[in-house]
């Protein structure tokens, strides 16, 4: 796809307002003319520039996220995933969390959202995940043969999905910093 010479502002200021309309409509609802009033762009200026609407959301959700678990490497796994937490902004994560809750939901009607979504988003942080897990088999504090590393993934996605359906709130870095010390960490032998 062609890029276009959006400044760095101008690309946030979109991908914001991609975010916004997305809370407030749900990503069915959600048209390319709506984005295209609110940021005061032509249509065609955002399909040149993203091709679709469920690549312009998945590049907007990635965006939106200021920090990948790949970037991250302390020297130590429990450091790894406490500098994840620390960097977790209890607001945004709600925020973040209602978005994904809904585009979840939307990608069963949408292959195409699912596609972008995993190519941007998804598949990024696993393979960071899988990175951070990986250095701590190569340091010695993770053992190669433990199953749970197959699972952490699922373990920390589980996390954000069950607080909301078991306790009805919210995920926060102190209920993410005591699920990951009482569950990830055991599991992981650390």
């Amino acid at each position: 796809m062609a890029r276009s010479r959006l400044t760095p502002e101008r690309e946030a200021e979109l991908y914001a307002a991609v975010l916004d309309l997305l809370r407030e409509v749900g990503y069915d609802a959600l048209t390319m003319d709506a984005i295209a009033a609110r940021t005061h762009s032509s249509k065609a200026t955002l399909y040149r520039q993203w091709g679709s609407k469920p690549e312009l959301v998945a590049r907007a959700m990635r965006h939106n996220k200021p920090v990948s678990i790949g970037q991250i490497d302390t020297g130590s796994v429990r450091g790894d995933f406490e500098m994840m937490v620390a960097r977790t902004d209890d607001c945004q994560v709600e925020k973040d969390s209602a978005l994904m809750r809904g585009l979840f939901h939307a990608v069963h009607d949408n292959p195409e959202l699912l596609e972008a979504l995993r190519e941007l988003l998804i598949d990024p942080e696993l393979t960071g995940l899988d990175e951070l897990l990986r250095r701590g088999v190569e340091r010695g504090e993770l053992a190669a043969d433990n199953p749970a590393l197959a699972y952490i993934s699922h373990m920390l996605i589980g996390a954000f999905a069950a607080r909301q359906l078991v306790e009805n709130r919210p995920i926060d870095r102190e209920f993410l910093a005591a699920y990951i010390d009482a569950v990830v960490l055991p599991a992981l032998g650390v």
